[in-house]
């Protein structure tokens, strides 16, 4: 009996060892991932300053497509809250007048605390983009680089309350482009 009393407390003895190793090898590395006690509320703060986008919209679009007839469509966005209000979902679409969806997009706006930023992810054609996202008053702005181009898109909202959002695109030195123009009616 003494010697499976000694095997057992052996056993414990090295059982809490290894998890001593453990947590002295891998302790701080594992918190420093968790989030900073109060985070939530912090990124729950920051993206209420987003609030104005929550909803569904609307409205006519204009595509330039370099030198010719600009295309006209009607964008969709359906904008809402997920995760307890840290993370917005955005999902746009864009349909020609017979109803065919011309384009089609999904993005995420979420506050990253601890570099004090919001952060976009948008989805398109099997592709994604990340980037730095701007809160400004009543807007946002965002922008990529694509090759040589430089993709920049600014949102605010008009004296009226619409969505008035307009992409530039710069390739090289020269002059910016509209790429894009949309006006957008909030309808719920």
């Amino acid at each position: 009996m003494k010697t499976s009393i000694g095997t057992h407390f052996a056993r414990l003895h090295w059982i809490a060892l290894l998890g001593a190793i453990f947590t002295t090898l891998f302790g701080p590395p594992l918190a420093a991932q968790q989030p900073a006690a109060g985070s939530v509320a912090v990124q729950h703060e920051a993206m209420q300053k987003l609030s104005f986008l929550a909803g569904r919209w609307s409205g006519p679009i204009t595509v330039f497509h370099g030198p010719g007839t600009p295309v006209h469509l009607t964008q969709t966005e359906n904008i809402e809250y997920k995760l307890d209000g840290t993370v917005l979902l955005i999902e746009g679409k864009s349909t020609d007048a017979d109803g065919k969806v011309a384009f089609s997009a999904l993005a995420t706006i979420s506050y990253d605390d601890g570099s004090h930023t919001y952060r976009m992810r948008a989805y398109h054609d099997g592709r994604y983009v990340d980037a730095e996202l701007a809160a400004l008053e009543n807007g946002f702005s965002w922008g990529f680089a694509s090759g040589p181009a430089q993709v920049m898109n600014t949102m605010h909202l008009t004296p009226k309350g619409e969505w008035s959002e307009v992409t530039e695109v710069t390739v090289g030195n020269n002059p910016p482009q509209h790429g894009v123009e949309m006006l957008l009616q909030h309808q719920q």
